[in-house]
């Protein structure tokens, strides 16, 4: 048995573009997305961080549903790969799988959009992106499908009106058509992801309806970003949020077959590095000393979503008061926390009456679980006032 095998229970090998989202195989797929995935290294890093020591907080008992269970416990009950909290700017707990390295980066899923909305927003706050626009003035290739009459702030606000469903487990889906399209399927074909956003058809309504999760509006917002800065999506990440907040470990992005940027889930970094950028939206927009963003888009972002069209969408029952702006998810909790979310058990949670931020990346076998993604969600307003 080599010690590969020993740590992960499986041969190197054994994964495939076929299983590589499935446990046990996404206890290491999950860093190492590069192995499987053509990807781009946007930040190479500039060192590695240690854990924190003190593993008191996860000695401490939370409420799950009607148990009562220590909080260690219900982290490895739910393939957590790390759990990282900082309160008012410090670390001050870290818990990590054994199959986990701290130091190196995790697959972010649909985090990555929210990080694809800060690029939106500091276009906005230097004056050379109007939400207002139509996406067909930098993207007119795709003019023929829903997108010819859908503004940027449709695609910001997950609104746009587009003939699609996130059918994660379904392989004849038009999703699992997108997936090939982005290299995370095997597959034949040749089609690209912005070829397949121009063929996506509108659906029954009319854009600014109810809110509608739909991935392909984030990747078709990275190439717009692309556009209006005439830089590549990697670069832009690295230059305009990550060294400003002060990025030590690496990132990188999956790319399709031309090299557009998943935009919408090829994020990965550490723990550490997402909890920075989390602590950066808690303070305004501000890293230190430095504004990232402007505190009216941050204000915007995290209180200004349309409640009824939150209501009235896709995950109404993941919070009864919540809204959604800006490709950032707003609890409607009375601490004010907002988050970002991605699938197989990804969490960026801010907490800002409690000063704190929580990140959870995880290998949770199924995409979506709804019972653990509310159990999640009382941990983690548990753990912001233990901490």
């Amino acid at each position: 048995m080599t010690a590969f095998e020993a740590r992960y229970g499986f041969a190197r090998d054994a994964v495939t573009l076929d299983n590589w989202r499935t446990r046990p195989f996404s206890s290491w797929s999950f860093q190492n997305v590069s192995e499987i995935v053509p990807s781009v290294l946007v930040a190479a890093g500039r060192g590695t961080e240690q854990p924190c020591e003190d593993k008191a907080l996860f000695d401490q008992s939370v409420s799950v549903g009607e148990r009562r269970v220590r909080l260690s416990e219900f982290l490895a009950d739910s393939w957590t790969d790390i759990f990282t909290v900082m309160k008012k700017g410090a670390f001050v707990a870290d818990y990590v799988a054994t199959t986990c390295d701290f130091a190196g980066p995790h697959l972010l899923f649909s985090i990555s959009k929210s990080l694809t909305a800060i690029l939106a927003g500091i276009l906005q706050d230097r004056g050379l992106l109007d939400p207002e626009r139509p996406v067909t003035d930098f993207v007119p290739e795709v003019a023929g499908s829903a997108y010819g009459d859908c503004s940027l702030r449709h695609l910001l606000d997950m609104r746009a009106s587009v003939d699609f469903t996130e059918a994660y487990l379904d392989p004849e889906s038009a999703f699992a058509r997108y997936r090939r399209a982005m290299l995370w399927n095997p597959g034949d074909g040749t089609e690209t992801l912005r070829a397949l956003i121009a063929t996506l058809p509108k659906g029954d309504g009319p854009h600014g309806g109810p809110m509608r999760y739909l991935s392909p509006n984030s990747d078709l917002l990275g190439i717009v970003v692309e556009r209006i800065a005439g830089q590549r999506y990697g670069d832009m990440l690295r230059e305009w949020l990550l060294e400003p907040v002060g990025i030590v470990g690496p990132c990188l992005v999956t790319n399709d077959r031309e090299g557009t940027a998943r935009a919408a889930g090829g994020v990965s970094l550490t723990a550490r590095d997402l909890a920075r950028v989390g602590e950066m939206m808690r303070n305004g927009g501000m890293a230190g000393s430095r504004a990232v963003l402007s505190e009216a888009w941050v204000r915007d972002t995290t209180t200004a979503g349309d409640k009824d069209a939150w209501k009235a969408g896709d995950f109404a029952h993941l919070f009864a008061e919540g809204s959604y702006r800006n490709q950032w998810y707003q609890s409607g909790h009375h601490e004010g926390a907002f988050c970002a979310i991605g699938i197989h058990g990804q969490w960026l949670y801010v907490d800002p009456s409690a000063e704190v931020v929580i990140v959870r990346l995880a290998s949770q076998n199924e995409p979506v679980d709804d019972a653990l993604d509310h159990a999640c969600l009382d941990v983690f307003r548990q753990v912001a006032r233990l901490a």
